[in-house]
């Protein structure tokens, strides 16, 4: 396997760091003494926070994408689309729950073309997430209730689920998805 490179360490504590603190509050010094190590020396590795901001979030929008493109591509109803969804938003959450961050609380901190490519990419995902109920909705695998309403329940839970995880701690990943999914598909009745 593969070591670390200081660039994605460097990543990996700012990330910590705007989780903890928000991008504004996190300067380029703070990571730098986070690491041990003199504020310079990041810029052996890094441009500027900015850079760092971006390759956060357009990391986990690009994750988001595949996933998303994965799951259309799939032969599968809608409602398993749904479920499909739910268990990538999971995963990207176990595994990138400070990143996440970032990207649910950072994003309007983008610039110039990383901002116009992140917001197409999630516009993007959304409108596919949108038509798969729609799509399932005509089919009667959901129930007749609004799509804006349900796209909107399901993301905001699992936009939100990298804070409620993290006060969790090890909950059992495949539990979650499996009652997660549930609660999400099928209500609680």
């Amino acid at each position: 396997m593969k070591g670390t490179t200081r660039k994605e360490e460097i990543i990996s504590v700012a990330s910590r760091l705007f989780e903890e603190k928000g991008f504004t509050a996190v300067s380029v010094r703070d990571i730098a003494q986070e690491m041990g190590i003199k504020a310079a020396s990041l810029y052996n590795h890094i441009s500027s926070k900015q850079e760092i901001l971006s390759s956060l979030i357009l990391k986990l929008a690009r994750d988001f994408t595949k996933g998303m493109n994965g799951v259309q591509e799939a032969n599968s109803s809608p409602l398993e689309k749904v479920k499909a969804l739910i268990e990538l938003h999971i995963d990207i959450t176990v595994n990138h729950s400070e990143a996440l961050a970032a990207l649910n609380n950072d994003w309007m901190h983008l610039q110039g073309q990383d901002l116009i490519d992140f917001v197409q990419m999630r516009e993007d995902y959304e409108e596919n997430f949108r038509n798969i109920i729609r799509k399932g909705v005509e089919l009667g695998q959901i129930q007749p209730r609004h799509p804006e309403v349900i796209l909107f329940s399901i993301l905001s839970t699992l936009r939100t689920l990298y804070l409620w995880y993290q006060k969790r701690g090890k909950l059992d990943v495949n539990v979650l998805k499996k009652d997660m999914a549930e609660v999400l598909l099928h209500g609680i009745t």
